[in-house]
């Protein structure tokens, strides 16, 4: 893989990306804000970890205050979304913790540290891997970063950028390979791209713009068959919050 074919990529996705920024969205979300509305995300869709994350909003006047709420509560808040029973539990031991460790829930120390010390920093609470922590960089502290989910896992290894049999080694490969400086926009561009055309089942590749970059071994099998994308699904939770 070339570093012009990857840059080709880009710039393709880049011309067919859709913004879908909300006018509701938040002037100065928190890092802790970002943090728990992708701890939410996982598992589900954005449209749902948003509903459970403006849920929580509504719910506790600070994040403080939840951590001396019952666990029901805030299983009932975030319950429109997956696996709610283990993000209550989880969210709510991981603010309890950082309040005892830090005095409080401000975050903005992070600020002052490198990328590495701030994924030894997060990694070390329950329920928080390295994509969440990416998404905490690219998103709360405009850092170069790269957070790999399904959709860009996939998306990758069938264009040929990687060669992965995991999130995980997808994230540690292609973080190497893609300009640093396009890491965040290329992330959310891949998530759309793979939502609405390259699919985990029955992908659009008749109308895929990317079809002479990939390297998928049946994409002329689905290049022979007429499909329509019938609603795009562009939402980005962290687009929002």
């Amino acid at each position: 893989m070339t570093n012009n074919r990857i840059t080709n990529i880009i710039k393709k996705l880049e011309d067919h990306s859709v913004i879908s920024k909300s006018e509701n969205k938040n002037s100065s979300p928190t890092i802790l804000d970002i943090l728990i509305a992708t701890k939410l995300s996982q598992n589900t869709t954005d449209k749902t970890s948003y509903k459970a994350f403006m849920n929580l909003k509504e719910n506790f006047k600070t994040w403080e205050e939840l951590i001396e709420a019952p666990l029901q509560k805030i299983k009932n808040a975030i319950k429109v979304c997956g696996l709610a029973n283990t993000k209550a539990r989880q969210i709510k031991q991981m603010l309890k913790e950082m309040k005892k460790k830090y005095g409080n829930l401000d975050l903005s120390f992070l600020k002052k540290m490198d990328n590495e010390k701030i994924y030894e920093e997060l990694l070390q609470y329950n329920g928080i891997g390295v994509k969440t922590v990416s998404c905490v960089l690219a998103f709360s502290l405009d850092r170069d970063a790269f957070p790999v989910d399904t959709h860009v896992h996939r998306v990758l290894n069938r264009l040929g950028i990687v060669n992965t049999k995991t999130a995980e080694q997808t994230f540690e490969t292609a973080s190497k390979k893609v300009p640093k400086e396009k890491q965040t926009a290329f992330h959310t561009n891949l998530i759309k791209f793979g939502r609405n055309i390259c699919k985990a089942n029955k992908p659009l590749c008749n109308l895929c713009f990317l079809y002479r970059y990939c390297s998928y071994e049946y994409k002329n099998l689905y290049k022979d068959k007429t499909s329509s994308i019938k609603k795009e699904n562009n939402f980005i939770i962290l687009e929002n919050v």
